[in-house]
């Protein structure tokens, strides 16, 4: 599964030059910040309580130690009252890194958040900051001067509505494919009909990870950050060192280690840059995990540090299916043996027995060219994410406007409309880290 790519040719070059990875392809119709708003909107509604890779554990030990719902929990904790760390009144706290926002750190220089995962990389910890910054700024536009909690409530149900929408009408369509989602909007779900919100294995174990066949081996983080010049640099780097390392690794705070999003999502200025398609291949600096990424704090093992080996050991710590048996169970055509014929030569049935993470991937290509999930992983992924939204009674899926029709944004995009959509460069613009407040 790895890509190969050549690392010695360095950060930029592996942007520029996309020729040089032909195992790692660009897809022209992802930005490449939608890989880690999939990573922030993984974090907002699951974490494993601690099950050890590979060991086979009962399903009934699974515990989610997030909340079933797209409500920001990692964003605002438990409030102002249970989580007063994270708030100056009803505000949101936010620091400096030298040139632009922070996240709050402590002498450590560790992040202080409602979920310490938001600061793994510099491009989730700056996800992390613009939504502080969106809270604060919407805040500021319903309260006044003196925010009251009635004001609090008020501005939780409007950042959550609007993250809500991006959701299912910027994200989503880019993850499982626009007729996907009409389908399960209009038609209903089929698979994933539970009496409350939870989060299924055969999503959270492997459907759900083939973001990580979209992360590029290095970005650019922003355009001027760097003296002056833009600042590249690898996804993870195991050499990478210091206060201010050569990668993009959170947990650490230095002038340069900011987002520039338009790099991310599209300005209408030409810099946005790719994900890479969603196929059996993973970049390589995926294969060598930087240690603090490997979770141990519950006791856990250290395990393998290649993410592609940790995704394929849960497979069997949960029992999941076969591929091709959830394909038989949802009545979707399997794949068929040639379409599996590369693993079918390592032995063990594995072209009709194919781990279901796997089985995913090797679908998009199929069946999508690498643009978005096929039939099997992206019913488990819109599923999963309109069910969530639909059981939750607050949701903008359950509510309505003042004359009685379905909820529609009520921010302004930044062309100055109102109700007729809102999407992440919207959002970006709100919270003040667009290009032009940033004037870089």
């Amino acid at each position: 599964m790895d890509a190969n790519d050549p690392l010695e040719v360095g950060p930029i070059r592996l942007i520029t030059e996309p020729d040089l990875s032909p195992n790692n392809r660009d897809n022209p119709t992802h930005p490449a910040g939608v890989t880690f708003m999939g990573q922030f909107l993984d974090h907002d509604i699951t974490r494993d309580a601690g099950s050890r890779l590979g060991r086979v554990t009962p399903v009934r030990r699974s515990t989610n130690l997030r909340s079933a719902t797209f409500d920001l929990d990692s964003v605002y904790g438990g409030g102002p009252d249970e989580s007063p760390e994270l708030y100056e009144g009803f505000r949101l706290r936010i620091e400096s890194g030298g040139q632009f926002e922070d996240l709050l750190r402590d002498d450590d220089g560790n992040a202080i958040l409602g979920d310490d995962r938001n600061d793994e990389n510099l491009m989730l910890s700056g996800l992390q900051c613009a939504f502080i910054m969106f809270h604060n700024a919407v805040l500021a536009d319903v309260s006044g001067p003196t925010p009251t909690a009635a004001n609090f409530e008020a501005t939780q149900q409007i950042v959550r509505h609007h993250y809500q929408w991006i959701i299912v009408h910027e994200i989503l369509p880019q993850f499982v494919g626009q007729g996907m989602v009409d389908d399960i909007v209009g038609n209903g779900r089929q698979v994933y009909t539970p009496d409350i919100a939870r989060i299924p294995l055969e999503f959270q174990t492997a459907a759900y990870r083939f973001g990580h066949s979209m992360i590029r081996p290095s970005y650019r983080a922003n355009l001027a950050g760097d003296h002056g010049d833009p600042f590249f640099a690898m996804v993870f780097n195991p050499d990478a060192s210091g206060d201010d390392p050569e990668d993009l690794t959170g947990r650490h705070r230095a002038e340069r280690r900011f987002i520039g999003w338009q790099t991310f999502f599209d300005f209408g200025d030409g810099e946005v840059k790719p994900n890479k398609v969603i196929d059996t291949t993973m970049s390589t600096p995926l294969f060598q995990l930087p240690m603090f990424a490997i979770p141990t704090a519950r006791g856990e093992d250290v395990g393998p540090t290649s993410l592609a080996t940790r995704n394929l050991l849960r497979h069997i710590t949960w029992g999941i299916p076969s591929g091709q048996r959830v394909a038989d169970a949802m009545g979707v055509d399997r794949l068929s043996a040639r379409d599996l014929s590369d693993v079918g030569q390592l032995g063990a049935n594995l072209d009709r027995s194919t781990p279901l993470f796997f089985y995913v991937l090797r679908e998009a290509d199929v069946v999508a060219g690498g643009l978005h999930l096929g039939p099997v992983g992206g019913r488990i992924v819109g599923e999963v994410f309109v069910g969530i939204l639909e059981a939750d009674p607050t949701s903008y899926l359950n509510s309505t406007e003042t004359g009685g029709g379905p909820w529609r944004p009520t921010l302004a995009q930044r062309t100055g409309s109102v109700g007729v959509d809102f999407t992440m460069v919207d959002l970006l613009t709100i919270a003040g880290v667009d290009p032009s407040s940033r004037r870089q």
